[in-house]
Parts: structure tokens; C-alpha cells; sequence
């Protein structure tokens, strides 16, 4: 990976957190955007030319929820063959992923194993139900075979993988994105679904996840009726930190991209501050009378490339 003038400007700064790291998303010159996630089931291999014709970020392809046991085989079966000779980096722009079962399952295992052993893997691996950052050690060490780098992405859905986000968000430097796994969550918990009941667990998914520069997905909104709905709850995922939204349908990711899209008003504050960070002798910048520290100058780097990526600035 390459980084962007702004945010190598960033390497001034000190401490283990600040440290600016080629894997983190954020840094990168050209980042891929992950302001929605579309799912499509495995078993319905007719639906992934359907979702990738909508544009959306990332098109994840599930192996896990969206398949009854005794259909998983042949969804695995039927899931290889869609990337039979895909390129490395389509031209499309699209994030392809294939969310497989939980490592701890011989189905997960199966999946895992089908992954490495295919000569064109997908971009990256969504793992659910992650309780340790060991376990996405095993998985990335196992993808080092693969004729390809394959990246991951981890969904946080339980109190044991909740507790151990901040780990699991350092485990390796193919992670890309941690995911909030509400609904399994609150069935744990035993707590409602609304966004006030799951505050503090999707608030510790969002801390574990800025600790080491990915992103963070909110997970989505099942009641396709309520589009009103779903774009309350996409800004109150933004205004906490969330970077985007996972979905389930196509007419969702309308109502997704216009929250999780930087307006013209803030990409105005970004090129402001990174101006403003270029100009400063020393690194210290004061920008209307405040200090703007280095948090600050890296999410409006990544304000700036994420605005770029998605065409509109």
C-alpha cells in the first residue's frame, strides 16, 4: 500500500496508537470504501451478478446464516465457482468476501480450507463469531497459502467476543473491518435490538476497531419497509463512529451511502484541516482557535480518500 501526502504526515506522531501503519485502511492513498455491505446468500449463486450490478462496496457472499446445514455443501460448491478466474482487483471496484461458518464447525473448516486450496480466492474472508484474537491468527496463517493475499474481516456477535474486540481488531495485519453482530448479540445479552439497548456494545466494537484504523459495520436493518427507519439508525451508527452499514436488499443502499458518503460540508473541514496540518511548522496545528490534534488530521485524511474513492470530490 501506498500512502497520501496527508496522511504520511501523520508519521510525526508518537505512541503505539498513533503510529502510522501501511495496513491500516484509513492510511491508504486509494482506500477501498466500506460504507455498505451487501449480503447474498450462498445457496442463490444467481444473485451475485444481481448485487454487484448495484454498485455497492462490498458484495459478501454468506455461507454461514443464510444456509440450513443440510444445503451447505453445495453452497460452498456453488460459491467457488463464482470467482473461478476473477482478477485480484476487479475493475469494478467491488470488494468481494465470502462470510464462511464458524471456525470452531467442520463446516468452517470445510469453507476455509476450500478458500485456500482455490486458484482464485476472493479479496477477503468474513469470519463470524470470533471469540479470540488466536482464532483469527489460525485463519490468517492458514490464507498465507493461498495463491493470493486474502483479507478479513471479523464480526463481534457475542460477550466472549466482545470482551476480546480490542485483541481480536490487532490479531493481524490482513484485518480490514470488524462487524456488529447485533442480533446475535442481543439474543446473549438478552437485551432489545433498538440502538439504545446495543449502545455500549456497538460502542466498544467502534473503539476496537479506530484502535487500529479499520472500519467499522454496523449491522443491518431488517425491516425493508422502514427506509426512514434505516436512515435513523445509519446516523446514529455515523455520529458513533461507524463507517458503514451492512444490508440485506439492494434498496437499501440508497438510504446507506447517503449517510455514510462525506457531504460537501465536511469534506470543506477536511481539506481545511489537512491544510492546515501542511502548513503548521512542527506538527502543531490550531485551526479557529483549536488545537487539532493528530486523531483529528487522520480521520480527515481519510474523509479526503474515502471522498475521492466514491466520486465525489
Amino acid at each position: 500500500m501506498t500512502h497520501s501526502c496527508a496522511a504520511s504526515c501523520v508519521d510525526r506522531c508518537a505512541g503505539p496508537a498513533q503510529i502510522c501503519d501501511s495496513r491500516r485502511p484509513g492510511m491508504d492513498e486509494r482506500p477501498q470504501p466500506r460504507r455498505n455491505l451487501l449480503f447474498v446468500p450462498g445457496s442463490r449463486p444467481d444473485r451475485f451478478p444481481k448485487a454487484l450490478s448495484h454498485g455497492p462496496d462490498m458484495v459478501t457472499v454468506d455461507l454461514e446464516d443464510a444456509v440450513i446445514p443440510a444445503h451447505k455443501d453445495r453452497a460452498r460448491d456453488l460459491t467457488m465457482t463464482l470467482f473461478d478466474g476473477t482478477p485480484e482487483t476487479p475493475g469494478d471496484g467491488i470488494e468481494r468476501v465470502v462470510r464462511i461458518n464458524p471456525l470452531r464447525t467442520p463446516f468452517g473448516l470445510k469453507d476455509l480450507l476450500a478458500l485456500v486450496e482455490h486458484p482464485s480466492p476472493p479479496a477477503a474472508v468474513m469470519l463470524p463469531k470470533v471469540e479470540s484474537a488466536d482464532e483469527v491468527r489460525i485463519v490468517d496463517a492458514l490464507l498465507q497459502s493461498a495463491t493470493r493475499p486474502i483479507g478479513l474481516h471479523v464480526i463481534i456477535e457475542s460477550n466472549a467476543g466482545l470482551d476480546q474486540s480490542l485483541a481480536i481488531a490487532g490479531a493481524c495485519g490482513a484485518m480490514r473491518s470488524l462487524l456488529f453482530g447485533g442480533v446475535d448479540m442481543a439474543a446473549e445479552l438478552g437485551a432489545a435490538m433498538d440502538f439504545t439497548s446495543m449502545l455500549y456494545a456497538r460502542s466498544r466494537v467502534v473503539h476496537a476497531a479506530a484502535s487500529f484504523g479499520l472500519d467499522a459495520i454496523d449491522v443491518p436493518w431488517l425491516d425493508l419497509e422502514d427506509s426512514e427507519g434505516l436512515r435513523e439508525e445509519c446516523r446514529r451508527a455515523q455520529a458513533l463512529g461507524f463507517t458503514g452499514k451492512a444490508t440485506i436488499h439492494p434498496k437499501q443502499l440508497a438510504v446507506v451511502n447517503a449517510v455514510f458518503t462525506p457531504d460537501a460540508e465536511r469534506i470543506a473541514w477536511a481539506r481545511r484541516v489537512i491544510e492546515a496540518f501542511e502548513r503548521a511548522p512542527g506538527g502543531l496545528v490550531v485551526l479557529d482557535g483549536k488545537l487539532i490534534e493528530t486523531p483529528v488530521v487522520r480521520s480527515a485524511s481519510r474523509t479526503l480518500a474515502i471522498a475521492r474513492a466514491t466520486g465525489v470530490a
